[in-house]
């Protein structure tokens, strides 16, 4: 899958404010077809970072949530700056 068709947008709440600080992780809100290897390789490609482990989840309003762990050299603060959510 094209890494654009992969990342729909991301999400900036006070819960994912809270997990991009203390745990380090950006949460996306992905394509529902996505495998998790993709989700991967597309945050990989598209912000220049390497991805630790991705968690998935649907949410109630069936879109599919991506909790993406980065590596600890890399940090989420920066990525969001660079996204313009934070």
């Amino acid at each position: 899958m094209d890494p654009y068709d992969v990342i729909l947008h991301p999400v900036m709440t006070e819960v994912t404010s809270r997990l991009l600080e203390t745990e380090n992780k950006l949460v996306f809100i992905v394509s529902i077809a996505a495998k998790k290897a993709d989700i991967k390789r597309a945050v990989e490609e598209l912000y220049e970072v390497e991805v630790k482990s991705v968690n998935t989840a649907i949410t109630p309003k069936s879109e599919k949530k991506a909790f993406v762990k980065l590596h600890p050299n890399y940090k989420a603060v920066d990525v969001a700056i660079k996204l313009g959510i934070l």
